[in-house]
């Protein structure tokens, strides 16, 4: 349960570094607020976003980097690798052995192996 929440949690955080990677200004993104692009007239102001959009991508990263950690940590903790099955074993039952004081039938020279006796064979 406990590794599903950490996967989860890492996948949040890694789809909130990758949007707030794109939605962050590029060096040369300033040249065009010269010509009327509207950056001072922004929800944080004309710097407030660059600070809090690259705080937040820090603190994304720095989830996304101890997240890692945790999955990586559960990982080297599982038994060593298998099959699938090895976990469910089917118990075969005992079968007893014969004992060995019993004498087991002698084969007689009229008898084959199947059983059958040569002195009903009918040549042809």
């Amino acid at each position: 349960m406990m590794q599903v929440l950490i996967l989860l949690l890492h996948v949040a955080a890694a789809l909130g570094v990758c949007g707030l990677v794109l939605l962050q200004h590029g060096k040369g993104a300033d040249m065009g607020a010269a010509f009327g692009g509207g950056a001072s007239g922004s929800l944080f102001g004309a710097t407030g976003s660059a600070n809090f959009l690259s705080r937040s991508t820090a603190v994304l990263a720095a989830v996304f980097f101890l997240t890692s950690l945790g999955l990586t940590w559960y990982a080297a903790r599982k038994p060593e690798a298998g099959s699938v099955m090895d976990a469910h074993k089917v118990e075969q039952p005992a079968v007893p052995a014969a004992p060995a004081d019993v004498p087991q039938p002698a084969a007689t020279p009229e008898s084959t192996p199947g059983g059958e006796s040569k002195a009903q064979e009918i040549p042809k």
